[in-house]
């Protein structure tokens, strides 16, 4: 058990964000295209945490172009460059999956002072 223990420890990203459901951020992950290396930043509000330690992953959701994407993030992967917090939501709920129906101004969350 220890061993399992350290291995996660030592794979899990230490410098990350509090992030928390309802929560606007800006996902930076490095996308290979051939032999040409970039960093892309996806940018939408987190509506679901599951798991724990090292299999944590975040599910954000954004809006583009009238058609709703979501992408499901491994918080601790090394694809991941960066996870950075826009703005903080004030959400009751633990998944905020009913956005998937709304859209416009009802698809927004409130933002916490």
């Amino acid at each position: 058990m220890d061993l399992i223990k350290t291995l996660n420890e030592q794979y899990m990203k230490k410098e990350l964000p509090e992030m928390n459901v309802g929560d606007t951020v800006r996902v930076t992950v490095v996308v290979k295209e051939g032999n040409r290396v970039r960093n892309q930043a996806f940018e939408g509000t987190i509506i679901a945490k599951k798991h724990g330690g090292i299999n944590e992953t975040i599910t954000v959701r954004r809006i583009s172009y009238n058609v709703g994407c979501e992408k499901v993030f491994p918080v601790h992967s090394p694809s991941i460059v960066s996870v950075e917090t826009v703005r903080r939501g004030k959400v009751r709920r633990a998944k905020l999956y009913y956005l998937r129906d709304r859209v416009g101004k009802r698809a927004k969350v409130k933002e916490r002072i």
